[in-house]
This record gives structure tokens, C-alpha cells and sequence, in this order.
């Protein structure tokens, strides 16, 4: 069929090149295949699936089987203990994070509180409990953490923005102070120092590299995929309304103490599961000062550098957060050694401060969506190209 054609019986007009030319069919490229031109929906299931577009859900499957069967193949020990595994538990730590301040519109800067609960409940569960499976102590450590944020997010219902900020400031403190001082929460030990080991699953160990990483893996895709429909169902858009204006959310039916709370329970139940990973399978034996407020503010800058209200930015702001330093620590020193310079461990680290303080204020003026609406408009984009838009 010629393509001026083929235009009309799709009902569009044909895009018109230098000159004046209409371009041809074999220009599209790879757009073509990203077209969703045929894709029906006969059922408001099928309308409402997480990936209406079929490219999108092979596109994902495709990308969480290789995660699963292509990555244990390939990586390293170093990329699983250094890039992996830190990246799925902060993607994790960062959903969380996500659901309050992206989708619920509430600051806060306690996250690294939500992880100590999470990592010390946890490990009082497992070790005080005679032959207690990791996996329930991880959520009992979830549900030990979600005590504690609905317990710092009362002020939420008075107070909003920065208040907010420093009330849940205030977990921070409390926490540190807590497992310090309160020596019940680490088996009386003088320093606060506490270690886990034999951890197994259905009677398969946990101790490789590999076998650390697909437990962390299997965590991580089931949560996103509860999180994602949680976010999308009548609990998700209350959020949603609350953060927008909760003034008209309330008057429309929406109960503000309602949202507000579970929002706060459901992100710190995953944070502190995510703390309980951070503490079990990566560092294997940790202190209070582990879970210190730069962990708050580091998650908050991957909301924010991912972008807030997006399951998928938890992703990419995880990933940059991770990547960025392990690229700063081999690029400084050849570019200042190309400059004739000498730049020490201190300065890479003085760097990487500024960097992300460049980056945040970049993506707050620039993009406030942050990457994941970058990823979007791209999408957008080639969904339409060439057509005019």
C-alpha cells in the first residue's frame, strides 16, 4: 500500500520531510515496532493492566528473566556485593520512601530510623525466638517499623512541610538514642554491635554472593508488584488526593487521618524490611550508627532524582545513587591525572557531595519528575515519531 495510502486508512496525515517529501514507511525504524495500533482492549481489565502495551510487558518480562536466569551467569562477586545487591535493597527502601512522599505528599526525613527498626526487630525476632525462619523475621521486622511510623506520623495530621520534616526528623534521634542506651535491643552487648550468620530459606543457605542477590531479588519484584497495584487501587488515589489538596480531598469523603497513617504504615513496613535486608544479607554485623540520617537523606535524594509518584523512578534513582560514586571513585583520578593534579579519597568524596547537590537542584529547577518522567517523555515521543507532536 503506498504510504500516502496507508496515512488515510489509519487516519493520519502523512508527515511531510524536507521539501515538502512525505517520508516513507522504512524511516519509522524501531518506532514502528513501539506502536500500540492494534492493541484492543475488550475487557476494563485488560484496559486497566499495570502494561496495557504488549511491548512494554515483554519489555519487563524480558528484563526480570534476565535478571533472574542472565545476571547470576555473568556478574562478578565484586558487582554483587558492590552494585547489586545495594541497588536492589535501596530500590526497595526507596519504594517506600516513594508511597509517602511522592504519593501521599507527606516529607520525611526519618527513613533511616525505619530501617534500624526494621533491621534491630528483626534481629531480636530471629535471635530470641527459637528456630525462627528468616523470611517471617523479616516482616516481623517490617511490622516493628510500621508501629514506629504510624507512631512519628501522628504530627502529620496537624502539622505539614517542614514541621513535618523535622517532627520525622525526630525518629531519627529517637532511634539512635534507642538502640545506643536501651541495651535489651542488642542482647546487652557494651558497643551496640550485633551479627547475624546461617541465614537460609526453605533450608537453602544464604551465604554466596549469588544466592544473596536472588533472595533479595525475589523481595524486591514481589514488593513492586504489590506496591504498583497498591498505588493504583482506592487506597492509592486517596494518597494521591490527600497530597494534591487534602483540604478538598476531605471535603469530597476522603478521610485525611485514614490516608495519612497508612500511607506512613505501608513505607515504613517496606523500609524497615529493607532495613532488615541491609542488616541481614549485606552487612551481616552492624551498629546504631549504620543506619545513621545520611541513609534519610540519601533516600530522599533518590525520590527525588527518580522522581516522585513513580514505582520505576525508585529504580533509577536507586541505580544513579549507587552507580554515581562507584564512577566518581575511577573517574577523578584519571581526569586529574590527564590535568597533572593529584585529588585524594577525601576530595572524591567532597566531589560526590557537590555532585548531588548539583543534580538535586538541577533536577528541581529542570525536571522535578525526575528520570522516570525523562523515560516517560522519551517513550512518548517515539510512540508518535515522525508524526508532528
Amino acid at each position: 500500500m503506498p504510504w500516502n495510502r496507508l496515512c488515510r486508512a489509519t487516519g493520519i496525515a502523512p508527515c511531510k520531510g524536507v521539501g515538502g517529501a512525505e517520508r516513507s514507511p522504512r524511516r519509522l525504524g524501531v518506532c514502528v515496532i513501539y506502536r500500540e495500533n492494534g492493541q484492543f482492549k475488550t475487557s476494563y481489565r485488560a484496559d486497566q493492566a499495570v502494561f496495557p502495551i504488549v511491548q512494554d510487558r515483554v519489555v519487563i518480562w524480558a528484563l526480570v528473566a534476565f535478571a533472574f536466569a542472565g545476571v547470576p551467569l555473568l556478574a562478578s562477586d565484586y558487582m554483587f556485593r558492590a552494585i547489586l545487591i545495594p541497588f536492589l535493597i535501596f530500590s526497595l527502601a526507596a519504594i517506600g520512601v516513594n508511597i509517602l512522599v511522592g504519593y501521599c505528599g507527606q516529607i520525611s526525613l526519618g527513613s533511616g530510623a525505619f530501617m534500624a527498626v526494621g533491621a534491630y526487630g528483626a534481629y531480636n525476632f530471629f535471635v530470641r525466638v527459637p528456630g525462627m525462619p528468616l523470611v517471617p523475621a523479616l516482616i516481623l521486622g517490617g511490622l516493628c517499623a510500621t508501629l514506629f511510623g504510624i507512631l512519628f506520623g501522628l504530627p502529620s495530621l496537624r502539622v505539614r512541610g517542614l514541621y513535618l520534616a523535622v517532627a520525622t526528623l525526630a525518629a531519627q534521634f529517637f532511634a539512635d538514642w534507642m538502640f545506643l542506651r536501651i541495651k535489651w535491643f542488642t542482647l546487652d552487648t557494651p558497643s551496640g554491635s550485633v551479627a547475624v550468620s546461617n541465614l537460609q530459606v526453605l533450608g537453602i543457605p544464604i551465604e554466596s554472593a549469588t544466592s544473596k542477590y536472588l533472595f533479595c531479588l525475589v523481595i524486591v519484584v514481589l514488593v513492586a508488584v504489590a506496591a504498583k497495584n497498591l498505588v493504583r487501587g482506592a487506597i492509592g488515589r486517596e494518597w494521591m488526593a490527600i497530597r494534591d489538596m487534602d483540604v478538598a480531598a476531605a471535603v469530597i469523603g476522603i478521610r485525611p487521618v485514614y490516608a495519612k497513617l497508612s500511607a506512613f504504615a505501608v513505607s515504613s513496613f517496606i523500609i524497615g524490611v529493607a532495613g532488615a535486608l541491609w542488616a541481614f544479607v549485606y552487612l551481616g554485623a552492624w551498629e546504631p550508627s549504620a543506619f545513621s540520617v545520611d541513609y534519610s537523606f540519601r533516600l530522599l535524594f533518590m525520590v527525588i532524582i527518580g522522581g516522585l509518584g513513580s514505582i520505576m523512578g525508585s529504580f533509577f534513582g536507586a541505580a544513579f545513587i549507587v552507580v554515581l560514586p562507584i564512577v566518581l571513585n575511577q573517574l577523578l583520578p584519571v581526569l586529574a591525572g590527564l590535568l597533572g593534579m593529584e585529588i585524594s579519597t577525601a576530595g572524591i568524596s567532597h566531589t560526590e557531595l557537590m555532585v548531588f547537590g548539583a543534580l538535586i537542584v538541577w533536577f528541581l529547577v529542570v525536571e522535578p519528575h525526575g528520570l522516570a518522567k525523562l523515560w516517560s517523555t522519551g517513550k512518548q515521543k517515539l510512540r508518535l515519531w515522525p508524526f508532528p507532536h
